[in-house]
């Protein structure tokens, strides 16, 4: 394991560049072999068969337990992807983590980083005071940039992160962001509920931040708990309670987008125990009620907590003209005119020979060119960031705000 500044020699390829250097290579094998490009026959054969592809080495800005458990494993598991550097809050946490994965370069911040030249891509793991700040400068430092949710503090901050990924399109900039149900929204296109006329999201629980206690872990209010970044809004702006963005999120797609919202917030364990042993008291909101209204008109009841001990989890009830669809885990119920009550609707089969694709490969192989270079996932982000700001500046002012911001 080496530790900066010592710099790497890159290509200096941005993603126009990249693209045609590894054409060629490509392009000649496939002739020398007989073969057009159409008869490799579609992008996951293209992806695992190409020995000519360039290698994308990946540098990890904040390398915490989501980025180990999930990002950090899911690169090494692409063909040609490397994991490079990493850079977390000191150099020793930063050796730390290179030592436990193997990986090759340890700095002592994230600037160091974005100076390697070997490094093309950059993971952003840090929360989300970090993100719009890490992700400008690295596009300036000409690297691609996959950045975990949730997008920034603000919808200003997430805002910015569009704008400079609109100012560089050579090079990738995407968002970690949360997959449709398939399913649902296969019912609802296909009129199962007829009109939405109105729905009810529930994601209720507890705190499932590390070193809670299991109480907290169940929803009890646990007075004196530590103070953990995910519940500090210097750290996490908006993104408060837990949960929040990722409800709406999830629901966006399916309900349309919020024109109008009215909250109003609870905070049930205003002191926290801060890391020097201070109680701190930072408005940390821990449980939330929201009204909001979509496109058509419909009518949307939000709770989020992480107060509501014992409640049974998430729950979502959608109800329209023609049908009501209730979601209870990974279980979707309906039931439709004529009928008396509500039953299982089985998941219909995967499509056969139709690849799983996660965000990370998604990230390589827009890279590479497999894929189109949008800034879609930023967008979703961008709208989540700004439904989050409006519930707290209604929370805050006994206002219904209008969207977008």
């Amino acid at each position: 394991m080496k530790q900066g500044p010592e710099r790497h020699r890159s290509t200096g390829l941005n993603r126009r560049e990249f693209l045609g250097v590894g054409a060629l290579p490509l392009a000649a094998g496939l002739t020398a072999k007989g073969l057009s490009a159409e008869s490799v026959g579609g992008e996951h054969e293209m992806r695992t068969t190409s020995p000519a592809q360039a290698i994308v080495r990946v540098g990890l800005v904040g390398a915490g337990g989501v980025v180990q458990r999930a990002q950090l494993p899911n690169f090494r598991r692409i063909a040609g992807c490397e994991v490079v550097a990493v850079a977390n809050r000191s150099l020793a946490s930063s050796q730390r983590v290179a030592e436990a994965f193997d990986i090759p370069t340890a700095y002592a911040n994230w600037r160091e980083l974005l100076e390697d030249e070997s490094v093309d891509a950059v993971m952003i793991g840090t929360p989300p005071y970090m993100h719009s700040t890490v992700t400008l400068e690295a596009l300036e430092a000409g690297k691609h940039v996959l950045c975990q949710s949730r997008m920034a503090m603000n919808a200003r901050e997430a805002r910015d992160m569009l704008y400079a990924a609109l100012r560089h399109p050579d090079l990738v900039c995407q968002l970690v962001v949360n997959p449709v149900q398939a399913a649902l929204k296969r019912l609802i296109d296909d009129g199962y509920l007829g009109e939405l006329l109105s729905a009810e999201i529930r994601r209720l629980g507890g705190d499932a931040s590390a070193g809670a206690s299991p109480d907290r872990r169940r929803g009890f209010v646990e007075p004196g708990a530590d103070m953990h970044w995910r519940m500090d809004p210097d750290l996490n702006g908006f993104n408060i309670p837990l949960g929040l963005g990722a409800a709406y999120e999830s629901m966006s797609p399916l309900l349309g987008r919020a024109t109008r919202v009215m909250a109003m917030t609870k905070v049930h364990a205003p002191f926290r125990r801060a890391a020097d042993g201070e109680m701190v008291s930072k408005g940390g909101v821990d449980h939330m009620d929201v009204l909001y209204e979509v496109a058509n008109g419909a009518q949307v009841q939000m709770r989020v907590s992480t107060t509501t001990a014992l409640a049974g989890g998430n729950r979502t009830w959608l109800f329209g003209s023609e049908g009501t669809i209730q979601v209870a885990g990974r279980r979707i119920l309906g039931g439709r005119l004529g009928d008396s009550e509500l039953s299982e609707i089985p998941a219909p089969p995967r499509e056969p020979g139709v690849p799983r694709v996660g965000v990370e490969e998604r990230f390589v192989n827009t890279i590479r060119g497999d894929a189109d270079n949008t800034t879609e996932s930023l967008e979703i982000g961008v709208d989540y960031m700004a439904f989050s700001e409006a519930v707290h500046r209604s929370a805050q002012t006994g206002r219904a705000v209008d969207l977008p911001l």
